[in-house]
């Protein structure tokens, strides 16, 4: 008996229709954006592509593309981290408390560390105040944003004390003391490139092997999409939860460092408000606030989306007040597009387990197949 299959039935999907073009644009909407926002300021300000704007730009974006490779760690876990900004300033300050020298009261001196064990022990810093937000929340219970915003006070509070609520200025160090080359943290250039832009680079380039070649970056996904099921498969929800809240406070303090850096100060402010622009650059790449999903392409391309927005408003004289409108609208409607984005998803992937298994009828299947 011939097949009953027409030839519009044999083709691939995407010569019979298959090619959803809204969907592709939904999927690639953070990287239309950029290119759109690219475009329009190129436009308006004829020196926005220039080679030095595009990397001064991306040295701006570094910082935020770093701290929300943090977030989305603990964002595809179903958490939140409401403590990077504040732990961006503790980790500038501490890193400017050691340039600035250590009094030893009992042996009446003053210690002046080499500037890769001042950038060691901030970072060292910011990993405790992710163990301490993820013991929080993975062993006493708290809900993570209650914990995180105790912890957001506790930590700007902390670095306050420390300096005075003053700031530490020219942290470049004495050549005679040896703790020269903080400034060379940030400000530095290799190639051309700004240092933080490669900082970035690498970060993001563990931070995707992580997720998409490790067993931590499977157990991340699963707990945060179904943290009971995942607990029941035999995954350590309770470590991989402390876990990325350190990785979430290792990645603010670098930020804190290189910013620190760049200025060579260290304010007990600085990062005021950076939870907010991460967990933003976090959203418009795509990520779910619910957890499980998202990636670190998506992410930097939202941190993109976020910084070359900024620095063109800047750039065409856009007061700073309407940058802040123009951000939050950014933000509500990136968040309208991801629920409608994983609404679709969700209606194929039930529409796929609701269709029953179709294959072509044979002579005999059926008592009412008809005789040839």
């Amino acid at each position: 008996m011939s097949s009953t299959r027409t030839p519009a039935q044999s083709r691939p999907g995407w010569l019979s229709g298959g090619l959803d073009i809204p969907r592709l644009l939904l999927e690639g909407r953070a990287f239309i954006a950029l290119i759109v926002i690219t475009v329009v300021f190129s436009i308006l300000s004829p020196n926005y592509l220039s080679v030095n704007n595009l990397l001064t730009m991306s040295a701006h974006v570094a910082v935020f593309a770093i701290l929300a490779v943090g977030m989305l760690m603990v964002i595809l876990n179903g958490g939140i981290d409401l403590s990077v900004g504040s732990t961006v300033g503790l980790a500038g300050v501490i890193a400017g408390f050691l340039m600035q020298g250590v009094p030893v009261p009992a042996l009446g001196v003053t210690l002046y560390p080499p500037v890769w064990v001042a950038v060691l022990v901030a970072v060292g810093v910011g990993a405790l105040v992710g163990w301490i937000n993820g013991t929080l929340v993975s062993r006493f219970g708290v809900a993570p944003f209650v914990a995180t915003l105790g912890t957001l006070y506790v930590v700007r509070g902390a670095a306050l004390l420390i300096t005075g609520g003053l700031t530490y200025s020219n942290l470049r160090g004495n050549p005679a003391l040896g703790n020269t080359g903080f400034d060379a943290v940030g400000f530095n250039r290799i190639l051309g490139v700004p240092t933080g832009v490669l900082v970035m680079i690498v970060i993001a380039g563990i931070g995707s092997l992580v997720l998409a070649r490790t067993a931590f970056g499977r157990w991340l996904y699963a707990s945060g999409g179904n943290e009971r099921a995942a607990e029941l498969s035999g995954i350590p929800v309770k470590k991989v939860k402390v876990s990325i809240y350190v990785i979430s406070g290792v990645c603010a303090a670098i930020a804190g460092v290189i910013i620190a850096s760049e200025l060579t100060s260290a304010n007990p402010t600085t990062g005021n408000s950076f939870e907010l622009t991460a967990i933003a650059a976090v959203v418009i790449g795509g990520a779910a606030l619910s957890g499980g999903r998202g990636n670190i392409r998506g992410v930097l391309l939202g941190a993109f989306v976020i910084g070359f927005l900024s620095d063109g408003l800047v750039i065409i004289g856009v007061s700073e007040y309407w940058q802040m409108v123009f951000k939050g609208a950014v933000i509500v409607v990136a968040v309208m597009l991801n629920r409608l984005e994983y609404r679709s998803t969700k209606v194929k992937e039930v529409k796929g387990a609701a269709a029953p298994p179709t294959k072509e009828k044979m002579p005999g299947d059926s008592v009412n197949e008809p005789v040839s």
